[in-house]
């Protein structure tokens, strides 16, 4: 059935109409201030200054010599190495408990999933409590069981652990959900095959499971890559960058030197740097976990 010229232009006209908001407002608060900062990253611009002076490339060949973004940008890498692989494996152990739809199970995937709905600067707020070395939770612990106390947020090696673990914590719940429509995604007839060729639990996860939960792992590893990469509220409520700058992680830099220091050029110049990096990490993990399985 054909339907007249101009009702097919309505329907054109009409999509546009709905699709209009939101590309205003990807084009006002989105492009556009990305454009400008990309602009502004070749300039010297300071935000008390009205003038700014274009000086090129020069942003770009400081901070690839400035030893302390560099090691901003190793301790973001160090966020990501240590939290992708253990916040992945615990998000799937707790999906593989909760995925088989019960009573029990519906109360544990609340449970599990009741830190993702709580802000991020309450559960910093919460974990710097915890953490803390005269009255925290865990230092109370310590000292019932005659151990001595900690100071996980003043020593240089333990404070990003704490961020580690709070991160974890906050995200872990929303990734479980992921990997529990993953699991249910998965045909049972498959597995009711492998019960009749006599395959062990082992064997359907290790043959089974994994191997179609690829696509979803695939996501689930990029966008923690990019969160990881890009951790800051909790480095800013929990340590300010410290002890030492050993908390300092690329994107608490570039708040530092754009609105502390009121570099702005310097800071839109190392934005757009770990924007090429992450850009180019998610290629490369796109290319890597690329799955061809289908059911």
């Amino acid at each position: 059935m054909k339907f007249p010229v101009s009702f097919s232009r309505q329907e054109e006209r009409a999509a546009y109409l709905f699709i209009l908001p939101a590309v205003i407002s990807l084009a006002l608060f989105t492009f556009y201030p990305m454009i400008n900062a990309f602009i502004i990253s070749f300039k010297e611009y300071s935000l008390i200054n009205p003038d700014s002076t274009f000086i090129g490339l020069t942003n770009y060949k400081d901070l690839l010599a400035d030893p302390k973004f560099i090691s901003s940008l190793v301790h973001s890498f160090h966020f990501a190495l240590v939290v992708i692989p253990v916040q992945t494996i615990i998000a799937l152990v707790m999906a593989l408990l909760v995925y088989k739809s019960s009573l029990v199970s519906g109360l544990f995937r609340t449970a599990y999933f009741m830190p993702v709905v709580i802000a991020m600067g309450v559960a910093s707020t919460l974990f710097k409590l915890i953490y803390n070395k005269d009255f925290g939770l865990l230092n109370s612990l310590l000292h019932s069981v005659g151990l001595p106390q900690v100071a996980f947020l003043s020593d240089t090696k333990l404070a990003m652990y704490g961020i580690m673990l709070l991160a974890m914590w906050k995200s872990a719940g929303f990734f479980m959900i992921v990997f529990v429509a993953g699991l249910n995604s998965i045909p049972s007839d498959l597995y009711e095959a492998a019960e009749v060729d006599g395959a062990t639990r082992l064997q359907k996860f290790f043959k089974i499971t994994l191997p179609l939960l690829k696509r979803t792992m695939t996501f689930i590893i990029i966008i923690t890559t990019m969160d990881a990469i890009k951790i800051s509220g909790p480095v800013f409520i929990l340590t300010a960058g410290g002890p030492a700058d050993s908390t300092t992680t690329s994107v608490y830099f570039i708040y530092k030197m754009a609105f502390q220091q009121m570099e702005m050029g310097y800071g839109s110049a190392a934005a757009f740097i770990l924007f090429v990096i992450v850009m180019f990490i998610s290629i490369i993990q796109l290319r890597l976990l690329k799955s061809d399985v289908e059911y």
